[in-house]
């Protein structure tokens, strides 16, 4: 990746959000790896306690617009937001690295995706490598669909499921998580037909799953990224997407569309965001051993073949993707534009975080 607005750069890798969970692992494995990246965020002791504790660098900046200032003034190299609220936050960020700098966030949403996605001529004719969706959901799903489909013709269908096991820590929801649930739900599920993503039933396609290790989990549809990226990866007409995060219960799924409609009505949503934000969270280890991304491809022949790829907690391999996407693009593995991670790194990028593909 070369260009004169590169060679200008600072050098820097700026985490933004790292006193969060998983901007603090992050920056955790990048000191690990010999870095030193710069912590940014509002003014606070956790954060100046962390930088000052790993002997790391500090930007203060309050809100979304002061961030992007100091990135267009201080020129780092490689920025990863772990702020969240995607939606708000991405393209404004993402843009403010432009010319020649590079950007990675989190995002696993039908909103903020494919706004991210949108700026891939942009950030192409800059320079610049954006990448979107860098943690366990979509990178678990999309390396095993571009496996399976590599050297193959388009397929007539696809599934993906993402199967995260996640250990929570005690605490309380917070705004964040709360007001990704309910967006889920006021969004409604999605799938592609015929090449068009459609709306589809929250929590359909239930599937009864058996893990390669002969654990069991329930799944269920929902609007998330994973569908997006599959489809890109295979061109497939046919796309469904499922979840482990997504209700399964028989009792919950019949009276989801009537939450659904409740939550369309502004005031109910943000009552519900506020209420659950604030519900408190008890310490758990994870409910399986390992977390799996998987994919079963249909192609119009009747050929089918499915593969999976293993991976340990999902917070733990959502914070190594990451990292790992952080170091290929510090240096200048990234192709300009804007993609998801296995789009714009390979499907090994999955290997690197630690993950292990079984496929048939």
């Amino acid at each position: 990746m070369t260009g004169t607005t590169h060679d200008t750069r600072s050098g820097e890798v700026w985490v933004l959000g790292a006193a969060g969970r998983i901007g603090s692992a992050v920056t955790t494995r990048l000191v690990d790896r010999g870095m030193r990246p710069v912590l940014v965020g509002r003014e606070s002791d956790r954060l100046g306690k962390t930088a000052a504790d790993r002997g790391l660098r500090a930007v203060i900046a309050d809100g979304i617009d002061s961030i992007a200032t100091e990135i267009t003034r201080q020129r780092p190299a490689v920025v990863f937001n772990a702020i969240g609220n995607y939606a708000d936050t991405a393209t404004t960020l993402a843009r403010a690295c432009m010319p020649g700098g590079h950007y990675l966030d989190l995002a696993a949403d039908l909103t903020a995706v494919p706004r991210l996605l949108e700026l891939h001529e942009e950030a192409a004719a800059q320079g610049s490598t954006l990448v979107t969706s860098s943690g366990f959901g979509v990178l678990a799903t999309e390396a095993v669909v571009v496996k399976l489909c590599e050297n193959r013709p388009t397929p007539a269908a696809v599934r993906v499921d993402a199967l995260s096991s996640v250990a929570t820590e005690e605490g309380v929801m917070g705004a964040g998580l709360a007001a990704s649930i309910i967006d889920a739900m006021t969004t409604g599920g999605r799938r592609y037909k015929d090449g068009r993503m459609i709306t589809a039933r929250l929590g359909a396609d239930p599937q009864h799953l058996t893990l390669p290790d002969g654990q069991k989990v329930k799944s269920a549809g929902a609007p998330t990224a994973e569908l997006l990226a599959a489809q890109r990866a295979s061109n497939a007409p046919s796309v469904t997407v499922t979840t482990a995060l997504a209700p399964t219960s028989p009792v919950v799924r019949a009276i989801l569309p009537l939450a659904v409609r409740l939550m369309s009505i502004p005031a109910l949503q943000r009552f519900a965001v506020r209420q659950m934000a604030g519900a408190k969270l008890k310490a758990a280890p994870r409910p399986r051993q390992h977390s799996w991304g998987h994919a079963a491809i249909t192609w119009p022949d009747g050929t089918r073949r499915e593969g999976w790829l293993r991976a340990d907690d999902g917070m733990d391999y959502t914070a190594a993707v990451a990292t790992e996407v952080v170091i290929q693009l510090t240096k200048g593995e990234g192709k300009p534009g804007a993609y998801t991670p296995a789009a714009a790194l390979g499907p090994d990028i999955a290997i690197a975080a630690g993950g292990t593909f079984l496929l048939d």
